[in-house]
Order: structure tokens, then sequence, then C-alpha cells
């Protein structure tokens, strides 16, 4: 096995070992992928595994193309999501897809994530996008490479940053959220979800809740992310 993707699969093991600890999967449903962009290759969860059992000779490794590089396991079924979006939003090195609960709730509902508070804002320059619903014939053909054409048709139809929303929520299915490695990409996988919880409850409390001014918005993201980003350490 050689060193580059020894740290690929390290990685990744590492990322998806976090995953029952924050609380978003439950079962066996999530997985957590780490990309080498310039290789052209990324490693991913094997389908199914439940992850105490998960060791770093269990994670498979992928080229871009789809051919298997390591690994003795079957990849995770959602594995062409992931490469779709690798192929499709440069610049991403890690991918995490969950069935987390109250995000799910929106994708289920068929509704975009909307903008209410600055914890949202603080990850997701505007709201986080749910998908259109996958057709018969995309869902009988190549389902999963499917899904990851319905986000990016929905970021390409609205002309959104992939960067500065780094989520979207798959109509009838739950999140996939990315980012510039493991470890942050789980990250906004769990600020989604804490997000998803904070709209569900304000919108109960008052279905007619005010979305937050343009100007909050770009103040909490540019101040994390932007170029003269002043929060937290250098």
């Amino acid at each position: 096995m050689s060193s580059t993707y020894s740290a690929l699969q390290d990685e990744c093991l590492y990322a998806n070992l976090s995953l029952p600890k924050t609380g978003l999967v439950d079962l066996t449903f999530g997985n957590v992928s780490v990309a080498d962009p310039q290789l052209r290759v990324f490693a991913i969860k094997p389908s199914g595994v439940e992850y105490p059992r998960l060791t770093i000779h269990d994670i498979v490794v992928l080229d871009f193309e789809g051919k298997v590089l390591e690994g003795q396991l079957r990849p995770s079924s959602d594995t062409p999501t992931h490469r779709y979006l690798y192929l499709h939003f440069p610049g991403i090195r890690a991918v995490v897809h969950t069935h987390s609960r109250n995000a799910v709730a929106f994708a289920q509902a068929g509704l975009d994530l909307p903008v209410l508070g600055t914890t949202h804002c603080d990850y997701f320059r505007g709201p986080v996008p749910v998908t259109r619903a996958l057709t018969p014939e995309e869902t009988a053909g190549a389902y999963e490479w499917e899904t990851g054409k319905v986000i990016v048709e929905r970021f390409r139809q609205d002309n959104l940053n992939h960067f500065e929303i780094s989520a979207a929520l798959v109509r009838n299915h739950g999140p996939f959220v990315w980012g510039p490695y493991g470890g942050a990409a789980v990250e906004t996988a769990l600020a989604l979800e804490i997000v998803a919880d904070m709209a569900l409850k304000t919108l109960a409390l008052n279905p007619a809740a005010p979305l937050a001014p343009a100007h909050i918005l770009d103040k909490h993201f540019l101040r994390k992310h932007g170029p003269n980003a002043y929060y937290g350490q250098r």
C-alpha cells in the first residue's frame, strides 16, 4: 500500500469514525470520502460496515473514473455521488453524506433550509438548496450517479457558489456536504444538522419568521470565511 493512499485512508477513517460521535448517523447510515484532486483518487467507507468495526484496511480507494485501486470490500453504495461531486465541484477534498434527522426533514418536505439566524450565516452564505426529485428513469438507471447530477444541476440552475454553500439536500433522501478536508466537512455536516434543528423549532413557533437580512448574512459569513476574516485565531 503506497504512503499516499495510506494518508488518504487514515484521514478518511478518522472522519468516518467521528460521525457516530456527532450523533449524525444511525446504524450504518452515512459515509465520508476524502480525495486527492491532484492524483485524482479518493478514499471512502466500505458499504454497510458498522463504524466500530472499521479499520484503515477497510477503507476503499478509487480513482476519479471509478476504478478500485485499494481495498477488498465493496465501496459505499453512494460512491458514484461522491465521485460526481469531485468531478464537478473543483477544489473540494471531502464529501460527507448522512441521514441526520432534521436535515432529512427538510429534504423530505422538499424545502430549502432558510437563513433564519447567524448560526446559519456562519456556515452557509444563503439557503441550503433542496434538489428536484429524481425521475423514474433516473432512479432505475445509474441512481447514485444521477443523485450527484441533481445536486450539481440545482447549483448551476441558481448560479450557486459551492464554496459559499457547501451542502445540498437531496429530495426524499438527505444531505450531502463537502469541504477542504475530512474534519471540516464533518463539522459542516454537524452545523447543518444544528441549523436545521433550529429552523424547525423557529418555524414551529412562528411559521412567518423573518429571514436574516442580507447584511447580517454577509457579515457573519465573511468574518469567518472572507478574505479579511477575523473569527478565531490566526
